[in-house]
């Protein structure tokens, strides 16, 4: 997996004090979408232990982990983002994550990754359907609790 950048200290992708991840990958190509440079799989740095060791501490002193992109679970990316999930839930129990999708949560509701989501942001971005709902791009985008509040 490769991803473009995090931000260690981000107020915009979800509640609270959040790290965001951005990785590369999104077979979606949503028209108007805000973060095309992400789309190829193959842009951005490799997602290295250090580099997912590194993202982890920074989370230490955070709310929660934001998982973005292009799309995290682009096939692709889906085991690297499986065990970044999974380390994040086994060091800060505490902690939720969320995560962004173009696919519809009942496409992918299945996966193992979803054991440790916490929040679902899915579906295509349409720039026709504009929104004033917190954390979405477009109208027809849900924002899915699956635990907590």
């Amino acid at each position: 997996m490769n991803y473009d950048r995090y931000y260690t200290c981000d107020l915009v992708n979800g509640e609270g004090v959040r790290v965001t991840l951005f990785v590369t990958g999104c077979q979606h190509a949503c028209e108007g979408c805000y973060n095309p440079a992400t789309w190829d799989r193959k842009a951005g740095r490799p997602f290295t232990d250090a580099a997912r060791e590194e993202l982890l501490a920074h989370c230490a002193h955070h709310d929660g982990l934001s998982l973005s992109g292009g799309d995290p679970l682009h096939p692709a990316n889906r085991a690297d983002i499986l065990e970044l999930c999974r380390l994040f839930k086994a060091r800060y129990p505490g902690k939720n994550i969320w995560l962004w999708t173009g696919y519809q949560y009942e496409e992918v509701a299945e996966l193992d990754i979803m054991r440790f989501v916490d929040v679902v942001i899915d579906g295509k971005y349409r720039r026709d359907l504009p929104t004033v709902q917190p954390w979405r791009g477009s109208d027809n985008q849900r924002l899915i609790r699956l635990r907590g509040e």
